[in-house]
């Protein structure tokens, strides 16, 4: 294994890390050497992801969050410095990205639960894994926005205003918790997850990408594996769009 990948004895949470990207990103982890935190709403979820992590040899802990209540980040925090007492990767990869009509049928109760999950939670979490991070031997945040936050489109305008939010709160961070942590964001275009199974047969076919096909879960891991290691010592405060070349 190359050096610069080797996980070995680092701790790594991965919100939204029962399926999808997150899951292929907590996996990918688990295979370089992490102990990983595998965090999302549906515990039986985690612990399906945790089981394919001990099932290879790794070491994972799966706990129920739900990013968007302010008031369970703080004692997910706690449980997780108590398990090994310490973070050095945090990937805010949970997110919600409902589409609607339109912005005149969006609802005040929707608006609300999509700036929490996508902007609100990761910045609280940030927060406060970065300030610990600062405090001890550093470490690495990655948090996951979308090309939607800049190439929004009518029916995800508030998806896309909370990644947008996202992008800067990844600058900001960056900036505060320096010199001993980073912050970036990787911008995904499409993804071939598990929401892909409700796409619509024309949604299928409408490829806006220069490689003119939707990605692969585990097309994201080569860049948070980058962004996460010490291969990516003097980056900081970027946004990496992983679209495929999206226009």
């Amino acid at each position: 294994m190359d050096p610069l990948f080797d996980f070995s004895g680092k701790v790594v949470v991965v919100t939204g890390g029962s399926r999808g990207l997150g899951r292929a990103m907590a996996l990918a982890f688990a295979n370089r050497g992490a102990a990983v935190v595998v965090a999302s709403r549906k515990l039986d979820e985690c612990r399906a992801t945790a089981g394919a992590i001990f099932e290879s040899g790794g070491e994972a802990l799966p706990l129920a969050l739900h990013v968007g209540r302010w008031e369970e980040l703080e004692p997910f925090v706690e449980e997780v410095y108590r398990w090994k007492g310490r973070v050095d990767v945090l990937i805010n990869n949970a997110g919600m990205s409902p589409v609607t009509d339109s912005s005149l049928v969006t609802s005040e109760e929707l608006f609300d639960k999509v700036m929490a999950v996508n902007c609100k939670g990761p910045f609280r979490l940030s927060a406060l894994v970065g300030s610990r991070m600062a405090e001890a031997e550093g470490g690495s945040i990655v948090n996951i926005s979308s090309i939607g936050s800049s190439r929004p489109l009518p029916a995800y305008a508030p998806y896309a205003a909370a990644k947008a939010g996202l992008n800067a709160i990844t600058v900001a961070h960056a900036f505060e918790f320096a010199p001993k942590v980073r912050v970036n964001a990787i911008l995904p275009g499409s993804f071939e997850t598990d929401i892909a199974k409700h796409w619509s047969p024309e949604k299928k076919k409408s490829i806006a990408s220069a490689i003119k096909r939707y990605g692969q879960p585990d097309e994201i891991v080569s860049a948070a594996l980058y962004l996460a290691s010490d291969a990516s010592s003097f980056t900081t405060g970027s946004l990496i769009r992983v679209d495929g070349g999206r226009p």
